[in-house]
């Protein structure tokens, strides 16, 4: 089971329909399970993982 090390929370928005009905809806995180180094699997934002990547290469 991968940890969470990420710190987003799902961002709550409104719905609009055409007739400008409005309903809250949730706009969650792009989380990703990615291998370590070490071999321990975690899970972070897609943004974060960009951003390792390119520090890495």
């Amino acid at each position: 089971m991968p940890k969470n090390l990420s710190c987003k929370k799902p961002n709550s928005a409104n719905k609009r329909s055409h007739a400008c009905n409005s309903t809250k809806k949730q706009q969650k995180p792009n989380l990703q399970v990615v291998r370590l180094e070490d071999g321990t699997r975690v899970r972070i934002s897609a943004k974060e993982k960009k951003t390792i990547m390119k520090e890495a290469a």
